[in-house]
């Protein structure tokens, strides 16, 4: 079945509003004052929190 009406440039693109991309939330690396992704190593220095600790098995031979 057809449209009864045609949609007009206005509709269709307040429609489409929320179709756009998401700014990415960048933060501030404390040692080296780079940009770099939240709860992420800094791509810069590698600098990862000194706080987060992570649970690592032995390594077998």
């Amino acid at each position: 079945m057809l449209p009864a009406k045609k949609t007009s440039k206005s509709r269709t693109r307040t429609r489409r509003s929320h179709h756009r991309l998401k700014s990415v939330n960048y933060s501030v690396c404390p040692k080296c004052d780079h940009a770099k992704l939240p709860h992420a190593a800094c791509p810069n220095c590698g600098y990862v929190n000194p706080k987060i600790t992570l649970k690592l098995g032995k390594e077998s031979s």
